[in-house]
């Protein structure tokens, strides 16, 4: 190889002997895996809330238009379920438990629950909702940078589908006013 760069494989290949039991936390993790593993209980938690909430508005939308929005309420609490599994999937690669915590959840999701009594008030609590888990998901991609890639391009594709429900409301919204 030329310039400075080298890897040493010899080291590499013991550390990976030595510390099987870790799974996919090699030496080269730099983030604090127990901070990183709160980040994604929250998230968990978040995800989770953010599914029921949806699935209530599918359930409970109604009047005009409400068969479409219901139809896309129905298609977000799916994705946001996609989402809790994939969070789920990564604090037990990292060696940690989800939490699942029905009596707990509400505390440790960045977002609310809130039913909304009309289709109007639904969109515009699944909107804020939306804004919240962006701005936080945000930070936490900040956070991370390179000290934990892989949770951080997750975190980064859940954002992005984020934004699009996100815009997905706004659309509707503006067609309502």
């Amino acid at each position: 190889m030329s310039g400075n760069f080298s890897i040493d494989v010899k080291q590499i290949r013991e550390n990976a002997r030595e510390n099987v039991g870790d799974g996919p936390v090699t030496s080269t993790y730099r983030a604090d895996r127990d901070t990183v593993i709160q980040l994604l209980n929250d998230a968990l938690a978040t995800e989770i809330v953010c599914v029921l909430r949806y699935k209530r508005h599918h359930f409970m939308a109604k009047g005009i238009d409400s068969e479409a929005v219901a139809a896309e309420f129905a298609e977000h609490a799916r994705q946001e379920q996609e989402h809790a599994d994939w969070l789920a999937e990564r604090i037990v690669q990292l060696g940690g438990e989800p939490d699942f915590s029905p009596s707990s959840l509400a505390q440790r999701a960045h977002s609310q629950y809130v039913e909304g009594t009309s289709l109007t008030d639904m969109m515009r609590e699944n909107l804020v909702a939306e804004r919240i888990a962006i701005d936080t998901y945000r930070t936490i991609v900040t956070y991370l940078g390179d000290q934990d890639p892989t949770t951080r391009r997750l975190f980064e594709e859940i954002l992005e589908v984020e934004e699009e429900h996100a815009d997905d409301m706004v659309d509707r919204l503006a067609g309502r006013e």
